[in-house]
């Protein structure tokens, strides 16, 4: 009996001896549903780390809904919660209202703005802190994105660059975009829009002043509102470059970025091995090796827009 009482006893307390699930806090700008198809690169990052959620890690997720005012309280209630770590996903805002939560619990960001500018690290080698990441650098690609604008929009002289003036790289993506401006000899109109209302008035803007093409700001708000965006620009036959391969797919008709799938998959990695135990000031900011120029051949031609050799040379994908 006294055997078999210890026997019964014994799964019990080595239940009550097991470590508690570590949880990681997932902060995102976007919606829930316009991120999913990108989740699963996040959850790979983990799994080559050694986690897989529901088995050894859990994830409390938190959306924004592209509501940028949203996102300090939601990085308030996972410090409450005690996340062992944040993942800060997709947009500066993200991550900053993740820093400004908590200097004490790791954060591993994925965003696009310049991580020293923004100050959320103080060196990509060596951040310091309690937070590192990846960067998408699209902040210091916009003229480069504008360069491709007006090699297949040759005769192109007003451009119109909408970007969402909440973002904390708004200002910073827009001198960007002025200053290749000036470089290629261009006239420049800022339109700003943070609502979907706003992006139309956007677009009623740019048709009255007439002008010849589009450069759209990498933003979580746009690549949600990548439908009417490229809707937009369909309905009023304006050549338009993106930051998001989402874009061409559904018919708009260029973009030009970092591969984000691979840059959250590493925000995975650096989850898992921050969960293991190593520190964020010690792991460097990543940056993309690889950026990739796909055109919709199809709106291309339906623009009447012929793609010149040195665009068909550098084009990573073509939609036909």
């Amino acid at each position: 009996m006294l055997l078999g009482g210890a026997a019964a006893a014994w799964p019990l307390a080595a239940w009550a001896q097991q470590p508690a699930m570590p949880v990681v806090g997932f902060l995102n700008a976007r919606s829930a549903g316009a991120f999913a198809p990108l989740l699963p690169a996040f959850h790979q990052g983990l799994k080559e780390a050694g986690y897989t959620e529901g088995q050894d890690v859990a994830i409390d997720y938190r959306f924004a809904e592209g509501q940028y005012d949203r996102l300090p309280a939601l990085a308030a209630d996972l410090v409450r919660r005690q996340v062992a770590v944040i993942a800060a996903i997709s947009g500066t805002p993200a991550a900053l209202a993740a820093k400004a939560a908590t200097t004490v619990i790791p954060i591993v960001f994925a965003n696009g703005g310049d991580p020293l500018t923004s100050d959320l690290v103080a060196s990509l080698n060596r951040p310091g802190g309690n937070i590192t990441g990846v960067t998408f650098l699209t902040t210091t690609i916009v003229a480069k994105r504008l360069e491709m604008l007006r090699a297949l929009v040759p005769t192109a002289i007003l451009i119109a660059f909408l970007v969402n003036p909440n973002n904390p790289i708004a200002e910073a993506e827009t001198q960007s975009a002025e200053g290749g401006g000036r470089t290629l000899g261009l006239q420049m109109h800022v339109l700003n829009a943070s609502t979907e209302n706003e992006i139309d008035r956007a677009f009623a803007i740019l048709v009255q002043q007439r002008a010849d093409a589009l450069l759209v700001a990498a933003d979580p708000l746009f690549i949600d509102r990548k439908e009417q965006l490229v809707a937009l620009a369909a309905r009023h036959a304006v050549p338009a470059i993106y930051f998001d391969r989402e874009f061409p797919a559904l018919g708009g008709l260029m973009a030009y970025g970092t591969d984000y799938a691979a840059s959250y998959r590493q925000a995975g990695i650096y989850t898992g091995r921050i969960l293991k135990g190593e520190k964020p000031a010690d792991l460097p900011v990543m940056q993309p090796t690889k950026f990739e120029l796909i055109i919709n051949l199809k709106t291309a031609k339906a623009l009447a827009l012929t793609v010149p050799l040195t665009l068909q040379v550098a084009t990573d994908e073509v939609i036909e």
